[in-house]
């Protein structure tokens, strides 16, 4: 007879040896599902190629995939591409709450009233996971669109979330945490990120000084739910040119105001 189900997701009994978790289809599957939206477009050997896997064997994956409509082949190019269905799918992380609906409005008035780009972004295995962008009119644009990550240390909405961490929590991360560097601006050393931190604690919001790519800056503030606690943030970010150092405090304030609005509708309790 087989074990009864549990209610908590795996079967009573449910030996998690090394080896045992995994069914190597599947994380096949999965990997050539994560190569494709990495890229624009891949053909078949470069797919192959890429995962160290036979042309024959990326091939019957690729007509799987097709088939239930999570990949699709560019008939011109003989390219491969995400499918529907992985929209369809991935939609469902989001459903999970209701912070994209409730923020969706307040992001299109935080691009209208600044002039640049806006972004929703959660934290999500310790780095940030933009969920959802309003962009800007202008040609000369950031652009992480949904899905896209970035390290915490080294982004507006990463530092706004980190700044709301408990102490605990924040030195945890700072003892265990790779601060890679990707500029001469990118705060590497855990003390300076932890000033850094208190600065944006002290004034509402954080904001990434060409710390991750130059000649672009990003401000952010937390997103706080029901319990008060960061579980999102949300950002402007744009070229230097136009995120001056005279903008960066008016650019805050309405980042901040976006912040506390998106809170609010999500049920976060209201700033003593």
């Amino acid at each position: 007879m087989p074990p009864e189900p549990s209610r908590r997701g795996r079967p009573r009994g449910f030996n998690s040896e090394p080896g045992q978790t995994t069914i190597q289809a599947l994380d096949r599957a999965l990997e050539v599902m994560q190569l494709l939206a990495a890229h624009e477009g891949l053909s078949l050997s470069e797919i192959a190629r890429a995962l160290g896997q036979s042309v024959a064997t990326m091939h019957r994956v690729l007509a799987t995939l097709e088939a239930r409509e999570f990949a699709e082949l560019s008939a011109e190019r003989q390219e491969w591409h995400v499918g529907p269905a992985a929209f369809r799918v991935g939609s469902a992380f989001l459903r999970r709450s209701n912070l994209l609906s409730r923020s969706r409005g307040t992001m299109h008035g935080l691009m209208q009233a600044t002039g640049e780009t806006s972004n929703l972004g959660v934290e999500w295995k310790g780095s940030v996971l933009f969920v959802s962008q309003v962009e800007t009119h202008e040609v000369i644009r950031a652009f992480f669109p949904p899905g896209t990550v970035s390290p915490l240390h080294a982004s507006g909405i990463g530092k706004a979330l980190l700044a709301g961490w408990d102490a605990a929590r924040l030195d945890s991360f700072l003892g265990t945490a790779d601060l890679a560097r990707f500029t001469v601006k990118t705060l590497t050393a855990p003390d300076r990120l932890r000033d850094d931190l208190g600065r944006s604690r002290a004034q509402g919001y954080a904001v990434d000084d060409e710390e991750r790519t130059e000649g672009m800056r990003c401000v952010a503030a937390a997103i706080r739910d029901v319990h008060g606690e960061a579980v999102a943030g949300i950002s402007v970010s744009g070229p230097t040119s136009r995120m001056s150092d005279m903008r960066i405090a008016e650019i805050g304030a309405a980042v901040r105001t976006a912040a506390d609005e998106v809170s609010r509708r999500i049920g976060a309790p209201l700033r003593s």
